[in-house]
Parts: structure tokens; C-alpha cells; sequence
């Protein structure tokens, strides 16, 4: 029920369901309520009217009720920042997915399918998010492109951006990436912020520290999710921010910052997945994950909750949600067990989750079809001119999508450097895929343990140019050029056969299939690349951050290999 149907009918139903005088739209009977505010687990009946809690004392009466005897009721849980897009599913497949999971309400950054069509991208995504059972909010994507260190298949300037100031599903201004453009005061950068002081601006600076994070915080960014260590969440939380503490497929930042998730400071803590894939998601979890492990690691089960619910709540102005207590939006997860996360059922806006409920909606039809452009490669496309035998190696870390800046001495043969597998040095490339140019970013990285064959791309954040990791150029090739035939997705090869692919025709990220399919479909993936002599636990998101130039240290895009810490191209 929107706010719009908060009317003072609705009000008045809303009084006399709480009082008594007549019976509840719905009554979950005999559970224990965790507190979020007081710690305390109290028992307690909750009535609901509409989407709305409207009491949590005893005697409501209802024809519909449920019965929670055994159970522990929380808040919905809130993933403060992710991609949809990078679940590799429809945002009706995310929503199938992870609801059960006890996430109700999603914010969503749509910079991925923006980066790649642009306004298009963003009108889909809030298309498909006024769909869906859970509530999807959206954070009008900020940086597209997210540098000029590469080629985007779109650009978004804040003229395009205000056409969607003031959507209902609308929060504010998504993860503000270009933090050397907020302190080089770029005017096109200070114009969006301009624009969005009066909304939610969210933030993304990567070991920014001391005055430049003063200078940043300045703009009116308030959370933000690139924190690794207790040492940069506490400066960042000391200074106003909500820190935002990220567990995804990749970037695995939980264990690191457990010694910040304490009930003194949960109020400023969050919870986000920023980038999670349904096979994680079906082997794992999702925030009921991060949950669980917390509590696990040793966080108390106050702060641990209050951070997956009340406190994104309060930091995004969500201020309808987070408790289970009067007035608050019926969002609500029934637990087997409390430490463990054990999520029996949920309840998302008054309405008890079950398959019934994703049959009602509206289907949204799938944009960017035949959105790969890339021309046919290669193997001498991969080729790696050099006068000297020693150059700059990106140094891949598991769970991390920080990278370092590695210099090796490779073997130098004819004036072409080449792979060396005793240093696990392998060929890493960038090839442009929106048609505007034929650039190729050509360089060598290590961590992959790659000792035969590649693995391909279509997913590579922001820009989502090809992405190709390889022991062989010839194999790279193959696998790049079947990502074109197949409108996206991965590709693994071995000696110039594909051996595991899984097509995302959907603007070369999503896929049209159920999420249970996708999930599948990763199994043998995965396999393929081990078998090629991948370390990396997931390795296609691994290699879907190699090209994002605003992370630490050491990138590659299109244009070659990018010095992060200098913001400049430095070879390629």
C-alpha cells in the first residue's frame, strides 16, 4: 500500500484495529518480538492493518491469523546498496530470489544496465521495481561513465537525471565514484550534487582519508560502502558518515570491520551485498548470511539485526520501517532460531510470502538485446608490445576487489612481452563492445593460477566493456568473440572450444532465465575455470572488477592500464 492510500479512511481503520473495536486485517499470534531499541525478546501478538503494524500488545482479533508460537519476529531486513544486476537475474528473478531470505526492501544503484543504455537502463529499472513483491528503491545512478579512462555505451549528465527526480521508487543520488571530481570540484560532478542536497547522496572513496575526506563529506555524502579496515570506518563514522559494511560474491569486507559492529555503534552501521550471485546467494544466503556470521564472529544479535534493518532504515529516510512496532510498515521475518537466522517465513507490506505471491505481476519486458557491438578479435589483437621485459602486473587478492600494483620481469620475445605461468602472470584484455570504437586494453595479471586456456566477460563494472583473462590468445579469442554471438554473459575455453557458458542477453548482464536456473548454470562454470587451474573462489566477478578504474590501485580498461592512485592511463 503506498502512502498516497494512507488516507484518513485507511487512519481510521488503522485506530480501530489498534484498539480493538474491530477485528484486524491480519494477527500473527504467540511469538516472541525482538526489540531493536530496547534488546529485549518479549512476547507479543502483532496486528496489521493494510500494510501497516498497528499494535503489538495481546487479544487482537482477526480472520486471518498466524500462528508464530515457537518463532522470534524481526524487521524485514534492508540491503542498503547493490546491483541487481550483478545477481545476473531480472529484478522479478532477484526479487523470487532473495525475498524468502527475509530482505523486503532492496536499494538499488542501476548503474551497470545505466552504463550500458543509459536512460533507458534507468526507466527499466523503475519499471521493474514497481513490480515487485519486495520493495526495490532506486538511487539515480551518478557516474556514467564512472571516468573517462574509458568507453561507456551511455552517459548520463544531470540534465538526463532529473527527469526521474521525484519517482516514488526514487531516493536520491547513487554511489558517488568520481571522488577525484568532487575534489577537483569538476563542475559537471559539484551540478549533481547541487541538484541532490535536499535528497540522499551515497558515497564510494576507497581508503579516503583526512581532508580529502572532509572535502568529500563537505558535498553532503552521508553512507558509503568501500570501508575495509576498523581503522577507515571509524574515521568515517567519527565524521558523520554511516558506513555501510559490504558482504558480496567478491568484496568480502565483514570479518574485517566485526571489531565496529558493537551496539554502540550499530546505529551508524549497515548491512549490504553490493554485488552477490545466486549461487552464493543458494549456498549461503544473503543478509540472513551476513547475520548470521556476524553473530557467529562474535557481534551480539542487537547489533547484528539493527544493522540489517533499523539503522539503513534511518540512514536512507526510510523512516517507515525497521521495528516491529506501531505504525511501522509490516515488514516482517518469522526466525526458527535467532543466532543462527534460521528464516521460517516472511511477511512483506501485510502480505505472508509464498510462490502465490510473484504470480500477480506485471511482466516487464527485457531491453539491450544484441547490446554486444564488438567486432570479431583475434589472437594477435592480444598481443603486448614492450621495449623491456619488466612492466606493470595487476595483483588480483581473493575477496578483494582492490588490486596491487605488481612489477614483474616477464620473458620479452621479439619485442612482445609473454605470459609467464611460473610468476602466474597471465594476459588480461579490454575489448570495446558499444559499438562507439575498437579499442583493445591489453595487459598481464596475477593471482588468477590460470595455466591453460580463458575466461570472458560481458560483465566488466561500470563499463561493461569485454573482459578476458588467459593463458592462450587464441583461446581468448574464441572466448570473446562467442560472448558477441551469444548477446553476452561468460564463456570458459580450452584449446578453441567453449567448454561452459551462460548467455546475459539482457544489456549483455542479466539473464531471461529463472534464478534457479542461473544458480545451475554456475555450477559448471565455475568448474570449467577450476579445471583450468583458477584459484580465485568466483572468478567471473574476480574478473568483472578488473576494469574499474576507481578502486585501488592497479586497473584495465579499453583504453590500457590505469594507475588509480594517479587517475591516468600509464600503458596498455
Amino acid at each position: 500500500m503506498s502512502a498516497s492510500l494512507h488516507d484518513e479512511a485507511f487512519l481510521a481503520r488503522a485506530v480501530d484495529q489498534s484498539l480493538g473495536n474491530s477485528d484486524a486485517d491480519l494477527v500473527i499470534k504467540g511469538g516472541r518480538v525482538f526489540n531493536l531499541i530496547t534488546g529485549a525478546l518479549e512476547p507479543r501478538d502483532i496486528a496489521i492493518c493494510g500494510d501497516r503494524i498497528v499494535g503489538v500488545e495481546s487479544g487482537y482479533r482477526s480472520g486471518r491469523e498466524i500462528d508464530a508460537a515457537g518463532k522470534i519476529v524481526v524487521p524485514g531486513f534492508i540491503d542498503t546498496h547493490c546491483h541487481i544486476e550483478s545477481s545476473l537475474l531480472t529484478p522479478a528473478e532477484f526479487d523470487r530470489c532473495v525475498l524468502p531470505h527475509g530482505v523486503t526492501t532492496a536499494i538499488w544503484d542501476p548503474h551497470e544496465i545505466a552504463n550500458v543504455l543509459g536512460t533507458e537502463g534507468l526507466r527499466y529499472a523503475l519499471a521493474a521495481a514497481a513490480e515487485t513483491v519486495m520493495d526495490i528503491r532506486v538511487q539515480l545512478s551518478s557516474c556514467v561513465p564512472a571516468t573517462e579512462l574509458e568507453t561507456s555505451g551511455a552517459r548520463l549528465e544531470i540534465g538526463d537525471l532529473m527527469e526521474f527526480v521525484g519517482h516514488p521508487k526514487v531516493l536520491g543520488l547513487a554511489e558517488l565514484m568520481n571522488f577525484p571530481g568532487v575534489l577537483a570540484k569538476d563542475p559537471r560532478v559539484l551540478a549533481k550534487l547541487a541538484a541532490f542536497q535536499a535528497g540522499h547522496i551515497d558515497g564510494h572513496a576507497p581508503l579516503l582519508r583526512g581532508r580529502p575526506l572532509d572535502a568529500y563529506l563537505a558535498t553532503g555524502v552521508r553512507t558509503e560502502h568501500e570501508s575495509t579496515t576498523p581503522e577507515e570506518a571509524l574515521e568515517k563514522l567519527a565524521k558523520g558518515m554511516t558506513v555501510l559494511i559490504r558482504e558480496g560474491s567478491v568484496s568480502k569486507d565483514l570479518r574485517a570491520l566485526m571489531p565496529i559492529l558493537t551496539e554502540r555503534l550499530s546505529p551508524y552501521l549497515a548491512f549490504c551485498t553490493d554485488d552477490r550471485n545466486p549461487l552464493d546467494i543458494a549456498e549461503e544466503g544473503h543478509l540472513d548470511f551476513m547475520i548470521r556470521t556476524a553473530i557467529k564472529l562474535g557481534a551480539s544479535p542487537l547489533s547484528a539485526y539493527r544493522a540489517a534493518s533499523h539503522s539503513g532504515a534511518r540512514a536512507f529516510g526510510l523512516l517507515d520501517r525497521g521495528l516491529v512496532a506501531p505504525g511501522y510498515r509490516a515488514d516482517l521475518v518469522l526466525l526458527d532460531d535467532l543466532d543462527h537466522c534460521a528464516v521460517a517465513s516472511v511477511i512483506a507490506a501485510g502480505h505472508p510470502v509464498g510462490a502465490g505471491c510473484f504470480e500477480c505481476r506485471r511482466e516487464i519486458a527485457p531491453v539491450g538485446r544484441q547490446s554486444v557491438k564488438a567486432e570479431r578479435v583475434a589472437a594477435d589483437d592480444f598481443a603486448a608490445p614492450g621495449t623491456t621485459a619488466t612492466t606493470l602486473v595487476i595483483g588480483v587478492t581473493p575477496g578483494k576487489i582492490i588490486t596491487q600494483r605488481l612489477m614483474l620481469t616477464l620473458p620479452l620475445s621479439e619485442g612482445f612481452r609473454q605470459i609467464d605461468l611460473s610468476q602466474d602472470a597471465v594476459k588480461v584484455a579490454v575489448v570495446a563492445r558499444h559499438g562507439v570504437n575498437r579499442n583493445i586494453g591489453v595487459g598481464f595479471v596475477h593471482g588468477f593460477g590460470l595455466k591453460r586456456g580463458a575466461l570472458a566477460s560481458s560483465v566488466g563494472h561500470d563499463s561493461h566493456n569485454i573482459c578476458v583473462v588467459g593463458a592462450d590468445d587464441s583461446d581468448m579469442a574464441v572466448a570473446v568473440n562467442r560472448l558477441k554471438e551469444i548477446e553476452g554473459g561468460f564463456a570458459v575455453v580450452e584449446a578453441g572450444k567453449v567448454i561452459a557458458e551462460l548467455a546475459l542477453p539482457i544489456a549483455g548482464l542479466m539473464s531471461l532465465a529463472r534464478f534457479e536456473d542461473v544458480r545451475s548454470a554456475l555450477v559448471p562454470l565455475r568448474e570449467a575455470a577450476r579445471n583450468l587451474g583458477c584459484a580465485l573462489p568466483e572468478p567471473f566477478l574476480q574478473v568483472a572488477f578488473l576494469p574499474l578504474p576507481v578502486i585501488p590501485h592497479l586497473k584495465i580498461t579499453d583504453k590500457g592500464l590505469v594507475d588509480v592512485d594517479r587517475f591516468e592511463i600509464v600503458g596498455g
